[in-house]
């Protein structure tokens, strides 16, 4: 466990965030001071927010479905099952079952295992990288690391943060990615560091975007950067590279083209199971096992932030910059398809940094700016709009017919998915909310810019002295 004195300030401030518009990774912050092993120490404040339940054990953790084991959850695509009930309403003072101030930056989501939820977070200079596990009925802290104390530091995008990879946790171990400075596996029941891999380093120009994905002994990670692109599979025991593929289309001549932020998805189809892997310029379909390439479709668009979805057959997923669009494709081809498995093309309102969401035969995309598409997922088609005004990041959680919506103003609005798609609901925290939300048994887990929540229907928030 680090001292109150390891965490103390960072020498240089940073602006971070997440991602995005007009080409979001060129325009960057730098940073001067290369040489951080010495004084690069931040504070990491808590305070609680604790409700009267707790206070007299009334809560219990129990419920299936706890556990959020990686970006967008166990599924990858922001599901939660399907008896779960979230809450519709809250504020600071409303449904609020505890509240954990965080200091440093980190626009990852939270994930849960086993009554714990853990965060990445970063010194703003990005001079300390590290983690936090909250225990999940009370907020208290269990465990802060310290992971990677980078010697040089390359300057971000002001829109992003250097812990914005969602880590991936499972039974007693949490995999951790910071891209170029490095991933680590820490020991969940005593904050112990595991192993660490520094062999994946990138030039990201603009810092680290991609998260980590889990499949049977492997951690699978995108790595797009402006001199070198490939997938990576690491050992989950070791840390070691068990495979490592090359994307194999053709890129531009500027190398700012060839960068990308996405995250993969790992499907099942009735051929096996596929990785689908956006990058720039290009999306692959890999075996997971291997790293073989099953296929891959080619199209113009760099600095791809979206995270693909996959339905009845089809795998959809945003271009990039700087004309995006939506394309849905056929899984069940080999070699390049781009002429053979591609059944659509939407050209409209297209996320930059928001994942597409499939419902009901219909994908659900908010564009940065708020506007709400529903397209057929067969044919691609425009169903219908809809409006939600301010500035999105976080890919959208779903709960039955219900989509939740997170907005870098720290609103959170749920839309009822019908023929007319329409706003039931809108609860505002404190903050900017970036990381997309997670969910654990009834309750929603939001990430602001300075606090992580647990929010449940019927609890009165009472602030309690940490």
């Amino acid at each position: 466990m680090p001292t109150n004195q390891e965490w103390r300030n960072p020498q240089s401030n940073r602006s971070c965030s997440m991602a995005r518009r007009s080409d979001p990774y060129n325009e960057m912050t730098h940073n001067d001071t290369t040489d951080t092993m010495s004084g690069c120490r931040f504070l990491l404040l808590v305070s609680v927010v604790s409700s009267w339940f707790l206070a007299f054990g009334l809560v219990e953790f129990t419920i299936a479905g706890e556990n959020w084991p990686q970006f967008r959850g166990p599924s990858g695509q922001g599901f939660v099952s399907s008896d779960v009930q979230l809450p519709v309403e809250w504020s600071e003072s409303k449904n609020v079952v505890w509240k954990r101030e965080i200091t440093g930056l980190g626009h990852s989501s939270p994930v849960v295992w086993d009554g714990q939820i853990w965060v990445t977070t970063a010194a703003v200079d990005g001079s300390v990288l590290g983690a936090v596990g909250l225990d999940a009925a009370t907020g208290d802290v269990l465990h802060e690391v310290f992971l990677f104390r980078p010697t040089k530091v390359d300057g971000i995008h002001h829109d992003n943060s250097y812990a914005s990879p969602t880590p991936v946790i499972e039974a007693g171990r949490l995999y951790c990615h910071y891209g170029r400075y490095g991933t680590a596996c820490v020991d969940t029941r005593t904050g112990d560091t595991l192993w660490t891999n520094d062999e994946l380093v990138v030039d990201h120009q603009g810092g680290p975007g991609s998260s980590p994905v889990p499949y049977e002994d492997l951690i699978i990670i995108n790595c797009d950067g402006a001199e070198a692109q490939y997938t990576a599979a690491l050992e989950k025991e070791s840390g070691r590279i068990r495979w490592k593929r090359l994307r194999s289309a053709p890129y531009r001549d500027d190398p700012t083209t060839h960068r990308a932020f996405s995250t993969s998805l790992v499907i099942e189809t009735e051929a096996g199971p596929q990785v689908i892997s956006p990058a720039a310029d290009q999306l692959h379909a890999y075996d997971p096992r291997t790293g073989d390439e099953l296929w891959h479709v080619r199209y113009t668009g760099f600095s791809t932030v979206p995270a693909p979805a996959y339905a009845n057959g089809l795998v959809v997923f945003c271009t990039g910059y700087f004309e995006p669009q939506v394309w849905g494709v056929r899984t069940d081809g080999r070699g390049d398809v781009t002429e053979s498995h591609v059944a659509w093309k939407f050209r409209g309102a297209t996320p930059d940094t928001p994942s597409p969401t499939v419902l009901d035969g219909k994908v659900y995309l908010v564009s940065d700016s708020g506007v709400g598409t529903v397209l057929d997922l067969a044919t691609g088609d425009s169903v219908t709009k809809f409006r939600l005004g301010g500035n999105f990041s976080a890919s959208p959680l779903v709960a039955g017919n219900r989509l939740y919506f997170c907005d870098e103003e720290g609103r959170t609005k749920i839309v009822e998915a019908s023929t007319k798609p329409r706003v039931i609901a809108t609860n505002r925290l404190d903050g900017s909310l970036k990381a997309s939300p997670a969910a654990s048994g009834h309750a929603i887990i939001l990430r602001t810019d300075t606090a992580v929540y647990r929010i449940e229907d019927g609890t009165a928030a009472a602030i309690v002295d940490p």
